[in-house]
């Protein structure tokens, strides 16, 4: 999901000084005697963003921008009163055109991810939009003239394999593969190409967002939060109102669930800011590969899609390559002497 593009924002805020909130948690961890609380927390935003994904293939009669809508009220909640008490300057000078690229790429990234999830497998869309962090080195490759080792060549190749074989095209796999796959029904609709499109598309724009955010690394990640959020929800309720979707949810079963969609985003996006403060991006960024597990669970569970031999094998690469991504990150973050590196230290040869 889209909350991984959050993980570097997250970091960044909180190394840049010890707030006394990261103290008390790092105490309230101690006492707990729970090393792995954050890890736990972690898991735990996984499983409410999970759910969030469920609801929104869900709800067939209310739009997937409509749903982002409220989707974006849950990366705001928790934003605003973090940047109050930070006393920081919502729209900083200096950074203001980068803000707004930000905010475009996530929020188009993430109405495209909620189109996929409609129109796609529940778990199949989950495998391709969780690939964007590997998709950063190429986009970093062209824009910040970063080398591109060979480690990102061989996860960037896993990767693409492991997506072609949860899309199938046709123009690969022949035309029996594709009367398969529109032999697939799922919320009344055929399987189609726009589904895949989708995903991939939104890992794209996601990929794009990592490249802003390390432009935007001098910002608290409350500020960064609180602009996306509320430019997120301008920009969908826009969208909406283009395409004539604005309308409250039907009374009852809908509404209802729209009003936990709102909030399983809220205790997600608070779950994952809790779990960077306690713990290292790469282990959570780790953890947060249960988003995928939990997908293919309530893929079977809600909506009795068996996923095809092909998912799973492409579904194990792609979480190959991202978890890979994950530990070379944390092991450059750790130091020279640790005996974690140490033993890492194939992933981080060039």
């Amino acid at each position: 999901m889209p909350e991984n593009l959050e993980l570097h924002q997250f970091v960044d805020g909180f190394r840049r000084g010890e707030t006394s909130t990261k103290r008390l948690l790092t105490r309230w961890k101690s006492q707990m005697n729970c090393p792995y609380l954050g890890i736990i927390l972690a898991t735990l935003s996984s499983l409410f963003f999970s759910l969030c994904s469920v609801i929104v293939k869900g709800l067939v009669d209310v739009n997937p921008m409509e749903l982002a809508s409220f989707r974006f009220v849950g990366v705001l909640l928790p934003a605003i009163p973090i940047v109050v008490y930070n006393r920081q300057p919502v729209f900083p000078a200096g950074k203001r055109v980068i803000l707004l690229l930000r905010c475009f790429m996530g929020t188009t990234g993430l109405m495209l991810s909620f189109y996929a999830f409609r129109h796609m497998p529940l778990a199949d869309a989950s495998v391709i939009i969780f690939s964007t962090p590997v998709f950063v080195a190429i986009f970093a490759r062209v824009f910040l003239k970063e080398q591109c080792s060979i480690f990102n060549v061989i996860t960037i190749v896993l990767t693409l394999v492991g997506v072609v074989l949860i899309t199938r095209p046709p123009f690969v796999f022949g035309e029996t593969s594709a009367s398969a796959l529109e032999s697939e029904r799922y919320a009344g609709k055929n399987y189609d190409i726009w589904g895949p499109v989708a995903a991939i598309s939104s890992t794209l724009f996601g990929a794009n967002v990592y490249i802003l955010l390390r432009a935007l690394k001098g910002l608290h990640f409350s500020v960064i939060m609180t602009n996306f959020g509320a430019f997120a929800l301008i920009y969908t309720l826009i969208v909406c109102g283009s395409i004539g979707a604005i309308c409250w949810p039907a009374c009852g079963h809908d509404r209802w669930l729209v009003v936990v969609l709102g909030i399983f985003s809220f205790l997600g996006q608070i779950l994952l800011t809790l779990s960077l403060q306690m713990e290292q991006a790469g282990p959570v960024a780790i953890a947060r590969c249960a988003d995928i597990v939990f997908a293919f669970i309530w893929q079977i569970m809600f909506f009795g899609e068996t996923p095809t031999g092909y998912s799973l094998l492409g579904a194990v690469l792609v979480v190959s390559s991202v978890i890979l991504t994950a530990l070379k990150k944390w092991a450059l973050s750790l130091p020279r002497d640790s005996m974690v590196r140490k033993r890492l230290r194939y992933l981080i040869m060039d």
